[in-house]
């Protein structure tokens, strides 16, 4: 694959993975706008790992708790902080896992893959986002997270499986939706992204384990490099930002693209 477009991939889904502007939509316009190879199921992997370890960088901290309260959990032991967090974690990331093998079971994944569904997507799941962001009290944060509400963010997070939904920005509407702050909101939907791109990527590995040759696994080395260092760098600058700026920038962005993609697809 040309360099420029491993490059192209990488950025577009480093950036768009942890911004709530949906990097699977972007990822499947861009082939069907431009003309370009499909970049194919080993970049998608690899993409997905970059992005992977930049999160788990980014929050290092929160990664090494939930980690060590993995083991205390697979003991039957929520005795630490830890332990429950990963907890939530895993009550949070079943609902997309179930929903996700629904979907690629009943072929209905493929039939979703169009830039009418993506612009409806974006559109309206922009609009939901505005909407409880700007209208929603801040009366929690992310040390405050229940059992109940990473239920509810699980079921939040599974909607994500729409293209142009984006799966940060749907779990964060529903973290503003509960109360949460723009902060806390973020920081959680970036913890449970973990676990869903572990599933996802396994899943995907599978599909592509042993048919990659030396020219692709370069090319995945590449691209996941890439993603990791675009996906570190706006991650970064979105926790910042949130800090003083709200998330109506990226529901402009979102409702402008929604509503070109709206009319290239039915006109």
């Amino acid at each position: 694959m040309p360099f420029f477009q491993l490059v192209l991939l990488a950025l577009i889904q480093g950036i768009t993975e942890f911004l709530p502007i949906s990097s699977s939509g972007h990822l499947i316009l861009l082939p069907g706008l431009t003309g370009l190879e499909d970049q194919g199921q080993v970049i998608d992997v690899a993409v997905h790992v970059g992005t992977l370890f930049a999160v788990v960088l980014y929050f290092w901290a929160d990664v090494r708790v939930a980690a060590a309260g993995t083991l205390r959990l697979a003991q039957g032991r929520i005795d630490t902080p830890g332990a429950f967090l990963a907890l939530c974690l895993g009550i949070a990331t079943v609902p997309v896992v179930i929903a996700g093998l629904a979907l690629k079971l009943t072929g209905l994944d493929d039939a979703l893959r169009s830039v009418a569904v993506i612009g409806w997507a974006m559109l309206v799941f922009g609009i939901v986002l505005w909407w409880y962001d700007t209208r929603s009290p801040t009366v929690r944060t992310a040390g405050q997270w229940t059992l109940r509400h990473a239920a509810i963010l699980g079921l939040w997070q599974a909607i994500a499986l729409i293209p142009g939904t984006s799966r940060s920005g749907i779990t964060i509407t529903g973290a503003r939706a509960l109360g949460y702050d723009r902060h806390g909101a973020a920081k959680l939907a970036m913890l449970m992204s973990i676990p869903t791109i572990l599933a996802s990527g396994a899943v995907l590995g599978a599909e592509v384990a042993g048919s990659a040759d030396l020219a692709a696994a370069r090319d995945g080395a590449i691209a996941a490099a890439l993603a990791f260092l675009a996906a570190l760098g706006a991650l970064a600058l979105m926790m910042r930002l949130l800090r003083s700026v709200s998330f109506t920038p990226y529901v402009i962005y979102r409702v402008i693209l929604g509503l070109a993609l709206l009319v290239y697809a039915y006109f």
